[in-house]
């Protein structure tokens, strides 16, 4: 056994790594039951419609994106990841937002729309969908770094 040369820092009682936690997983699992409901929900009200834009998928993932860069922003800048923001990061960014947010269904519905032969749509979908939710991740990182500040 070697000697511990980083006696200075805290050791977690609980050695696995993160993903192998039963508690971590059961943050992400509860957080992923509100995700998929939100974003079925989101399905089942704006269905997509063959060789249209996918407005529920859109929303979703731009929506998600700007929950998720809030949240971390607001986070980090609350302290380190340990103890309830962990929990809170567990659930909402990875459960919630980790469910809400599709890049499978995402990448298919490009896919439909390009073998419904509408290109356009197809191509405008991924870029503006790309550039959209980069975007709401900043808004959302600025957003929370002005509320942490106040």
């Amino acid at each position: 056994m070697h000697a511990d040369k980083h006696r200075e820092l805290p050791v977690d009682p609980d050695e696995r790594p993160l993903h192998l936690r039963v508690h971590a997983l059961a943050w992400v699992f509860a957080g992923g039951l509100i995700g998929t409901g939100v974003r079925y929900w989101a399905e089942a009200a704006f269905p997509a419609q063959h060789g249209h834009w996918p407005w529920a998928t859109f929303g979703v993932n731009v929506a998600g994106a700007f929950i998720l860069g809030a949240l971390l922003e607001l986070l980090a800048r609350l302290g380190h990841d340990e103890g309830w923001r962990q929990r809170v990061r567990l659930f909402g960014g990875t459960g919630i937002c980790g469910a809400l947010t599709t890049y499978s269904t995402f990448a298919l519905e490009i896919s439909e729309l390009t073998r419904a032969s509408a290109v356009v749509t197809a191509s405008s979908y991924a870029i503006v969908s790309v550039v959209l939710g980069l975007a709401a991740a900043a808004c959302g990182i600025a957003l929370a770094s002005r509320v942490g500040r106040g």
